[in-house]
């Protein structure tokens, strides 16, 4: 049986992104997304819960949300789960849950002529992400 690891969010940036330049001119780009639902309870109220997700782009993604992304724009992701573990310096075993994107639309981007709004595509092909050089062990140079 066939397995799928597939992620699908609409939501919009929690802070800029954080851009990252590696060894061998390769960017790496993070942000969290929010998404957000509204439901109302027994009692009728009104309830919304927003969710939080720490977005990974490489490449090319990357370099245009290096250039067009701020924080509060809405944007449609599509990517994998991926979950990392690893000691921090107490020796206590930490866990991070991302989403590797490889689709990205710019949601309500520029208007047109007719006062439509466009949005951007950008796509990426599945790459493996490269693995940090630096021996660090600080929280931003986390091992994967």
């Amino acid at each position: 049986m066939a397995s799928v690891n597939k992620v699908i969010l609409i939501g919009n940036l929690g802070k800029d992104p954080e851009v990252r330049h590696l060894e061998g001119g390769v960017t790496k780009v993070s942000f969290p997304l929010a998404t957000s639902e509204t439901y109302k309870d027994k009692s009728g109220n009104k309830i919304e819960h927003t969710e939080w997700h720490n977005i990974i782009l490489w490449r090319g993604l990357a370099e245009v949300a290096e250039k067009y992304l701020k924080k509060g724009n809405p944007v449609y992701i599509e990517g994998k789960i991926k979950t990392r573990t690893w000691e921090d310096k107490d020796g206590i075993k930490r866990y991070s849950t991302e989403i590797i994107a490889d689709n990205m639309t710019l949601l309500g981007g520029k208007q047109s002529g007719e006062g439509h709004t466009q949005n951007t595509v950008v796509s990426s092909a599945p790459e493996p992400a490269p693995k940090p050089t630096s021996s660090g062990n600080t929280t931003d140079d986390l091992p994967f």
